[in-house]
């Protein structure tokens, strides 16, 4: 016999259920450990029957208790290479060998099950790999019979594991006392006799079950593995759980551990839970992620004891790791228009003790780039104070130093703000600001200060459901209407009101049965504003409307869409925008993706938007997926160029584009 290593492929035929052939590709150990060192016709033989009870128990988990598992040994001989009369023949005679993957034809095949397998391997030509030809007939698929929930303090069913097919065939009278489940229950069991007995539905409905109870303040409540019987008469399967629901309980005494930095009260007032209200896991973990939004934890634990106290409430303990107080990090971005940016910032996310954020950072910006003409900077310290006056109202104030070297202008410019971003419930958010701002513009040769004062108002809406902005939506929809009514003291005081509004939607192929869920996505937005009060040319250049760039139309500069000062390619500004985009994003990897998009807008010189000389771009992209979100590399072209505009344009980004 020959002791060499013996090289093997090995061949599933189709069952008709995609899922089936999967799991049985998955539990199979000649397929896992094919990549693994050649071994020899022993070990070879052993996997090969080691994998019968993986392959039966695999069918078992689909309610295939009647499976039979045919696998046959052979060597190989490529179909290009059989030619002789006596192949063609055999061909015609065993089609169910011959036809598997019409890949090959096996010859001298034995079954795996034989007891001289080991020296058939041994046998096989030292060229030639072993063939290994797995077959499964189905046969009937078993139905779940009796589903019963029983008290567990009455224990009359024999314990048991699940889905075995050696299972006792018929039920036990089940004397034990019923348990009657509420309908939310009864809907979160969702098991019902007559639906196909798959092992993974029996499982997850015990978890399923001890979550419902639990949500309903059965906070003790104990769901036990679920027992089956086997009736091979009638091709069903009988399953009991044994229930131990406990009594409805409410909140006891809350204690927090591991604070140090973070302020006890403004905590204790922060969390959403008190003692006495019903225990239920699904507002403990709202309130364990709200205290994690803060950004001052670095972990949060929720543990509940194991008894009720001498008031018959459930105390809970909230375990905290703060998290580092201080931390620097590096931004930097770059595109074809704008060019480089790049800069520090420094933050303190704990500045008093109530969860209160510090941000100072300095930026270079204008670092070559189409639509500059030279360097710039953005400097500016922001100061964020959670819960002010009220729960889920941050007070915002922001100091910030500018400076551009545009095409269209350059300007210095000193801002500050201060206002309140109240979060109105999961979807909707408003904000109110004072600002002040003391520029000076240059345009045209032409120097102009201004001194600007303005209130902010804002209305923000958003169903995507990511945990972090920087993420890839895949369904919902985001929009924000904003209106800042503006006085400008310059060489006289004019009155002027900014009106924008923008939204955007994303649908997933999945939903109509295309893609997975997550790999194929279509994004639209749409982006509309206007002013009304000071004529153009009286307003401020840097508070006038504009267009290109990523924000509104790419494949062309920044700022590069709207009216020009004639035979230059500066912009002047208007008084009206409005810019659409449609973009189809392809998941091709985990780690790379690919997208392509058309973008559309146009400037007006009036009030009235949808007015002006349409711009259209193109283009396309890959990105990176990373933890932060998508690392994005786009090229856009514009359609109709205008006189001295960019051939192309080019992007770098950290999230989605919208």
């Amino acid at each position: 016999m020959a002791a060499d290593p013996q090289t093997y492929r090995v061949e599933i035929r189709p069952t008709g259920n995609a899922d089936i052939d999967a799991t049985l590709s998955d539990v199979s150990n000649i397929v896992s450990l094919k990549k693994t060192k050649a071994v020899g016709a022993f070990a070879l033989s052993g996997r090969i029957k080691s994998d019968y009870d993986r392959l039966q128990s695999a069918m078992d988990s689909f309610g295939y208790y009647n499976a039979k598992i045919q696998m046959q040994v052979g060597a190989s001989q490529a179909l290009s290479d059989s030619n002789s009369k006596d192949t063609k023949k055999k061909k015609k005679k065993d089609t169910t060998q011959s036809d598997i993957h019409h890949v090959t034809n096996l010859t001298n095949t034995m079954d795996g099950d034989n007891p001289d397998l080991p020296n058939f391997i041994g046998k096989i030509p030292g060229k030639e790999d072993a063939v290994i030809v797995i077959r499964v007939d189905k046969g009937d698929q078993y139905h779940l019979g009796k589903v019963e929930v029983v008290d567990n303090n009455k224990p009359q069913v024999p314990a048991g594991s699940i889905m075995k097919s050696t299972a006792s065939k018929s039920m036990p009278k089940v004397i034990s006392t019923p348990v009657t489940l509420t309908a939310d229950q009864e809907k979160a069991f969702a098991l019902k006799s007559g639906q196909p007995a798959i092992s993974a539905d029996v499982v997850a409905a015990k978890g399923r079950l001890l979550t419902s109870l639990q949500e309903d303040g059965h906070a003790l409540a104990k769901v036990s593995d679920p027992v089956a019987y086997l009736r091979p008469d009638t091709k069903t399967i009988d399953v009991v759980y044994n229930v131990d629901p406990g009594p409805v309980v409410d909140l006891g005494n809350i204690e927090f551990k591991g604070l140090k930095k973070v302020h006890e009260d403004f905590v204790r007032k922060r969390l959403l839970l008190h003692d006495g209200q019903l225990y239920q896991p699904s507002k403990i973990e709202s309130a364990r992620q709200d205290l994690s939004s803060l950004g001052v934890f670095s972990s949060i634990d929720a543990t509940a004891a194991s008894k009720v106290d001498a008031n018959g409430r459930l105390p809970l303990i909230l375990t905290f790791k703060e998290a580092k107080r201080h931390s620097i990090s590096f931004e930097a971005g770059y595109s074809t228009d704008l060019g480089g940016r790049a800069g520090v910032r420094w933050s303190h996310r704990n500045l008093f003790g109530n969860a209160e954020k510090l941000n100072i950072a300095a930026l270079a910006t204008g670092v070559g780039g189409t639509a500059q003409k030279g360097l710039g900077y953005d400097v500016y310290a922001d100061f964020t104070k959670p819960d002010y006056l009220r729960r889920d109202q941050d007070f915002n104030a922001r100091i910030e130093a500018v400076k551009q070297k545009l095409y269209s202008y350059n300007q210095t410019a000193l801002l500050v703000k201060g206002g309140l971003n109240r979060k109105i419930n999961k979807r909707w958010k408003a904000s109110v600001y004072l600002g002040a701002m003391q520029e000076r513009i240059i345009q045209q040769h032409m120097k102009n200060d201004y001194t600007m004062i303005n209130i902010p108002l804002a209305v923000s809406y958003d169903s995507t459901d990511l945990a972090s902005p920087m993420m890839s939506p895949t369904h919902g929809m985001k929009g924000n209407v904003s209106l800042t009514p503006t006085e400008s003291f310059g060489d006289g005081a004019i009155f002027f009101a900014i009106l924008e509004g923008s939204a955007s939607t994303y649908f997933d192929l999945a939903k109509i049965g295309l893609t997975k869920p997550g790999d194929s996505i279509f994004a639209f937005r749409g982006t509309v504003g206007t002013i009304q009060g000071a004529s153009r040319m009286n307003m401020p250049p840097d508070q006038r409307m504009y267009a290109g760039g990523t924000s509104t139309v790419r494949g062309y500069r920044f700022q590069g869409v709207g009216p020009q000062f004639r035979g230059t390619k500066y912009a002047v500004g208007g008084k009206a925008m409005d810019a659409g985009t449609i973009e189809f994003r392809q998941k091709i990897t985990e780690s790379f993706g690919a997208q392509t998009f058309m973008d559309a807008g146009q400037v007006s010189e009036k009030s009235m938007p949808f007015e002006g000389d349409l711009r259209v771009g193109v283009g396309a992209g890959v990105k990176y997926y990373t933890p932060l979100g998508p690392i994005r590399f786009d090229v856009a072209l514009p359609v109709n160029r205008p006189p001295r505009g960019d051939k192309f344009e080019v992007y770098i980004s950290l999230g989605e584009t919208f």
